[in-house]
């Protein structure tokens, strides 16, 4: 009886999946404090905020998946 070695095909859509879920809302609200800023600046320093942290937790957790921990 042979064994069959298990082989893991191409990747690059998981990897793409991991940076749209790292970047893109973080992006969507720094957009979003752009466009708000004339309006109510108030406003867009908490989208700016708001970024800024989602950014920071999203790149350590999916970082964390990424790096194999």
């Amino acid at each position: 009886m042979t064994t069959i070695p298990l082989e893991v095909g191409n990747l690059d859509g998981l990897i793409y999946f991991f940076a749209v879920i790292m970047f893109g809302p973080a992006l969507l609200f720094a957009i979003i404090g752009l466009l708000i800023r004339k309006k109510n600046p108030k406003a867009a320093k908490v989208f700016y905020i708001l970024a800024g942290v989602y950014l920071l937790v999203s790149l350590g957790v999916c970082g964390g998946l990424m790096s194999g921990y």
